[in-house]
This record gives structure tokens, C-alpha cells and sequence, in this order.
């Protein structure tokens, strides 16, 4: 699996819902590049689309909520790269994997890295890296068969 890099973008608060991901109001359509253009938007989410290669940090519980394919398609659409939080919700994920979101979970994540700080993920060694920062963090990593499907890019792709 290659690694991932992207930049740090902050969403430093627990329990993400599925609704604040995407709101109810947008899930008229399934195209992620519009869902994208909303993907957070109550928490200042805007700040994904003009990123490169987000990858969101956040706190413990995110994806909690409904089971809403449409928040991982949003954050797809975004470009995100991987969602680090201190926890997720069981059902968000299993969805993010099964579109190919890699999903890491770290202890105190926010306070482990500042807006826009680049980071790198090391697929094959469950490590992050805070290259802006020069820290590295040990992750657990995902079990074989959800690398693989994470690296065909979702469950339908391997299949």
C-alpha cells in the first residue's frame, strides 16, 4: 500500500455527526462533487475544497449518528485523503472503508497537529507523521483485508 500525505485540516470537537458532515437537506444527490462543496460546511468546512489533499483531524465519536453513505462521499468528494480522529462511530467506519476512506484512530488527536500542517501516513507501518512538527505517532493498524479493499479504493472496486 503507498503512504498517504495531505495537510492537517482541524475539526477540533467530539461527536462529528453524520448531519454536520453532510446535511440532510443536500442528500438529494449522490454526486460527490457536490455533496463536496457542502462536506462540513457548518463547522467551516470550505476550507476542504481549497486544501490539497486534506486529511481531516477531528476528536472522539465522529461519524456518529445515521448511517449516511453520503457524509463519506462528501469528504471523497473534498479530496480527503484520511480522517484521523480520537474515535469513530462503528457505522461511519465501515463505510469509509467500504469507499476507500482510510480511517485512523489517535489519542488527543487535534491537539496533535495544527491547521495546515503536513502530514504523511505510513500505511505499512501504522505511522503517522507530522512532518511540520518532526513528531510520529504509532497507530493500530487496519486488519489486511480492509487495507486491501482501502487500496482497491472501496469494497465495490475490489470486488
Amino acid at each position: 500500500m503507498k503512504n498517504i500525505s495531505g495537510s492537517a485540516q482541524i475539526f477540533a470537537r467530539d461527536d462529528i455527526d453524520t448531519d454536520l458532515i453532510i446535511p440532510a437537506k443536500y442528500l438529494t444527490s449522490s454526486d460527490s462533487a457536490e455533496l463536496a462543496a457542502h462536506a462540513l460546511e457548518a463547522l467551516g468546512g470550505a476550507k476542504l475544497n481549497s486544501a490539497e489533499n486534506p486529511i481531516v483531524i477531528a476528536g472522539k465519536n465522529f461519524g456518529c449518528g445515521s448511517s449516511r453513505e453520503h457524509a463519506v462521499w462528501a469528504l471523497v468528494g473534498a479530496g480527503v485523503q484520511a480522517v484521523i480522529a480520537e474515535s469513530f462511530a462503528r457505522i461511519f467506519f465501515r463505510n469509509s472503508i467500504n469507499f476507500g476512506l482510510p480511517t485512523f484512530v489517535l489519542a488527543d488527536a487535534a491537539a496533535k497537529f495544527a491547521e495546515n500542517d503536513a502530514i504523511e501516513i505510513d500505511l505499512a507501518n501504522s505511522k503517522i507523521k507530522n512532518l511540520t512538527q518532526k513528531t510520529e505517532f504509532t497507530v493500530e493498524p487496519l486488519p489486511e483485508f480492509l487495507q486491501n479493499i482501502v487500496a482497491a479504493g472501496g469494497l465495490l472496486n475490489q470486488i
